[in-house]
């Protein structure tokens, strides 16, 4: 039943409107005022509103400001009722957003016929809309699943294949194993003769894996020149070591790539369920450090994981032992990413990103070391000290007369699924004073999935503090894109590997485009990570992404350099301007 509110300040005319639609079989709310009649909108959320023109204190023209510039409302079929004929009063109506005029008295056929015209209307611009956003939702779907050079699955989708290959209940003989198949001397080939016959060499190995393996094996690229397999069977059946064989024979004869004859090899890791790991990303660890170990030893070749491999050296010893004391020792740093406003041209964000100066070692990585603070536990002291140092830094700037900032810190999977997470950031948002609105976590999309139910709840209550959630790097973890209805996000942000060569890849054109219209849809802010030239801020502004950090505004910035690029006031323009001159 389609609900319509009248909006009117003539009782008489509001009856006799609500018993005649009423009869008709509509769901019909009223308003004696504007003010009220706003109230009513937002409320009820109808699918057509009636509204008088001339009213006491909050007319219609005013009426339809407010409710064009409500989400909920904004795209409400308007239909005016008005006593005066005048063109200039129609005019205006029609600049403000209304989409008819019925003047005093209207017959009855005149409202229906308005009513009717409207909605058809507006239903047909609905389901327009929501072919389109379909249209959209494969296209991203699909690129989320499925690898574009090869057109073999992605890790994703490898996921669900690994999870249909181990029936339930599972037969005690079932043996289920995981190939890393890593191409030897790949990234040479591609170095020495460019991605163009790299990819040729992928689509080649991709051809000679299906044709030794079946087309329905279950094949997926992972990454560069690395594919992973999944094979499922009885263990009487399953003979691993001839189909290794088979493959690495297949893989090793000559490829003819244009005028070029290409020569290639492949090591191969194994690792096996349940002797190996029960989950997808355990099994491919395994697989992975067993073909690297195959590569070292000369590659061509393969070998099952053992756990030897995994034996860890004594630098990274050395190292979790350095990161224990890091804190202490005050080697931990907080640098600054400005985030930028394309329209405006201004700073109004900032990602804070940690930095671990060892004395002897200089600079190490976060890719190093972040992993030793999950294994260890060590994430909870340094990301509780990241959150509050953050914050006390940018309330520190808001308190020296610089615009408000939006702070976005990292969590990691460790933190968030803390009994107390949220409790512990509600207090270290209430001890340092930054107003909850302008501190915005980022979690990863692989940090999600494992307990869908679970963190949504945490995220639902982060939200009620008013704290805003995003999720980063989308389209990199092993999520697919309903997840991003499923939690309370506020901000997507776009990884780098998209943005990268936008506006000449059109790959990651159409995706990074895909992907900014599915957010704005799920009224989602879009921000673009890695953004390193003005080709890629045109592309970007041009389609609507909101905000975008990279290093063709600036890289990560210590606090000082930070707050003079604050005082500075630079601009998006000013950035443009000065690589013109260069």
């Amino acid at each position: 039943m389609k609900k319509i509110l009248i909006i009117e300040d003539d009782k008489i005319v509001m009856a006799s409107a609500k018993d005649l639609l009423e009869a008709e079989g509509y769901d019909v709310s009223t308003a004696e005022n504007g003010r009220r009649g706003v109230l009513m909108a937002r409320e009820v959320v109808p699918d057509l509103i009636i509204c008088d023109v001339m009213m006491p204190e909050v007319d219609g023209h005013s009426v339809l400001t407010t409710l064009r510039e409500l989400p909920d409302t904004s795209a409400i079929p308007f239909i005016f009722l008005t006593a005066k004929a005048d063109k200039s009063d129609i005019r205006q109506g029609m600049k403000l957003g209304a989409d008819d005029y019925l003047t005093k008295p209207y017959t009855r056929m005149d409202l229906l016929d308005a009513i009717s015209s409207r909605l058809a209307k507006q239903t047909a611009l609905t389901q327009r809309f929501t072919s389109q956003i379909q249209q959209v939702e494969a296209k991203l779907n699909y690129a989320l699943h499925y690898d574009s050079v090869t057109g073999l699955p992605n890790r994703l989708l490898f996921r669900e294949q690994f999870i249909k290959a181990i029936p339930q209940p599972t037969p005690p003989d079932w043996m289920v194993a995981v190939i890393y198949l890593g191409l030897d001397r790949f990234a040479q080939i591609n170095d020495s003769l460019g991605p163009d016959y790299a990819n040729l060499l992928l689509r080649g190995v991709t051809a000679r894996l299906k044709e030794c393996l079946g087309e329905s094996a279950s094949i997926s690229r992972l990454h560069s020149g690395e594919f992973a397999i999944v094979l499922s069977g009885p263990r009487s059946t399953l003979l691993l070591p001839q189909i290794c064989q088979a493959i690495l024979e297949k893989i090793g004869t000559p490829y003819p790539l244009d005028q070029l004859e290409v020569y290639t090899s492949a090591s191969l890791g194994i690792s096996c369920y349940p002797e190996n790991g029960l989950e997808l990303e355990s099994m491919l660890k395994n697989a992975r450090t067993s073909m690297l170990h195959t590569k070292k030893q000369g590659g061509n070749a393969f070998q099952l994981y053992n756990v030897e491999m995994n034996t860890r050296s004594l630098d990274q010893l050395k190292l979790e032992t350095s990161l224990r004391h890091a804190l202490e020792r005050n080697e931990l740093e907080i640098y600054f990413q400005p985030q930028v406003d394309i329209r405006k041209g201004q700073v109004v964000g900032a990602e804070a990103l940690l930095r671990w100066k060892h004395p002897e070692q200089g600079f190490i990585s976060p890719m190093v070391f972040i992993p030793i603070a999950e294994e260890t536990g060590l994430i909870h002291a340094i990301g509780d000290w990241v959150l509050k140092t953050a914050c006390l830094k940018v309330k520190s700037w808001q308190d020296a007369g610089y615009p408000p900032l939006r702070l976005a810190v990292n969590i990691s999977s460790r933190q968030i699924y803390q009994p107390n997470f949220t409790a512990k950031v509600a207090q270290i948002v209430k001890d340092t004073g930054l107003a909850p609105q302008n501190l915005e976590l980022e979690l990863t999309e692989s940090t999600l999935i494992h307990e869908v139910d679970s963190a949504s709840s945490i995220l639902g209550k982060l939200k009620s503090l008013g704290i805003q959630i995003a999720i980063d790097d989308f389209g990199t973890g092993f999520s697919s894109l309903s997840y991003l209805k499923q939690f309370p996000f506020d901000t997507l942000k776009v990884d780098r590997y998209f943005v990268q060569n936008i506006g000449q890849d059109s790959e990651n054109s159409a995706i990074t485009l895909a992907t900014i219209q599915m957010a704005h849809s799920l009224n989602l802010k879009v921000i673009a990570e890695g953004v390193e030239t003005e080709r890629e801020l045109d592309f970007l502004s041009q389609h609507g992404c909101d905000e975008i950090q990279g290093y063709f505004y600036s890289r990560p910035l210590a606090q000082d350099s930070f707050e003079k690029l604050l005082a500075s006031k630079k601009s998006l323009q000013d950035v443009i301007q000065a690589n013109k001159l260069a």
